[in-house]
């Protein structure tokens, strides 16, 4: 039953007697569906906007990928608003996600599915689940992820109730991996190129994929005015 799950779930949320945090947030969503990890991105208008936590070193991985590359499950389930379902990442009857798939089997991941994050019409984001061997989800466990996206969607509103407009909650701001310099650059571009910002973190992101370097990396040095986007010079960027 959906209340029992819940239950259940809420009781690991509080099992250790602390407060809500994000870290132990992801921790629950992994072990409260039977994963091998578990990650939460936070997403608007179908742009990722940083990894709120990580379970472990794949699942951050898996999240500063669909970060920097914009494809996988998370993304795919925000913006259907929808599971995004792959029981074999490495031999899918469909392949999808290009960029994202080869170095996050190389990660060990095999099989990885996302839920999307909402609370009545507000989008959050979206629930990752993978796991290091291949296969789908049981019905059991497609059950608990769903009541648990949903416990991850009411908690981050939860932590996010008291921050001033505008401004992120302290709790996922000290815990979250938010690429703050990313945005920082993305600016910096814009003004470079005169367009928008959405159009300047398609820039950066393309150059990133282009030359085969994290996009945060990318980012720090546009930050430091060791690149530069030139309108002038058409598509080639400027290594000052």
């Amino acid at each position: 039953m959906p209340g029992e799950r819940r239950l259940r779930i809420l009781e690991k949320l509080g099992a250790d007697g602390g407060g809500l945090e994000t870290k132990r947030l992801c921790q629950v969503c992994a072990e409260a569906t039977d994963v091998t990890g578990a990650g939460i991105m936070l997403m608007t208008d179908d742009v990722a906007r940083g990894p709120v936590c990580s379970s472990n070193a794949t699942s951050a991985l898996v999240e500063q990928l669909q970060y920097d590359l914009v494809e996988g499950p998370c993304v795919d389930a925000y913006r259907h608003d929808w599971p995004t379902l792959e029981p074999d990442l490495a031999h899918p009857d469909t392949p999808r996600w290009l960029a994202f798939a080869p170095p996050a089997v190389a990660a060990g991941v095999r099989a990885i599915f996302g839920f999307p994050l909402q609370v009545g019409a507000v989008r959050l984001g979206a629930l990752n689940l993978y796991r290091d061997r291949p296969g789908p989800l049981s019905d059991e466990q497609h059950a608990d992820a769903l009541v648990m996206a949903d416990v991850a969607a009411q908690a981050i509103l939860v932590l996010q109730a008291d921050a001033a407009p505008g401004q992120l909650a302290a709790e996922l701001e000290a815990s979250a991996d938010f690429q703050y310099v990313v945005h920082q650059a993305t600016g910096m571009v814009a003004a470079q190129l005169e367009v928008s910002v959405a159009q300047a973190l398609v820039r950066l992101r393309a150059h990133a994929f282009g030359n085969d370097r994290p996009l945060t990396d990318v980012a720090r040095d546009v930050v430091a005015r060791g690149l530069r986007f030139d309108a002038r010079s058409g598509e080639k960027d400027l290594v000052t």
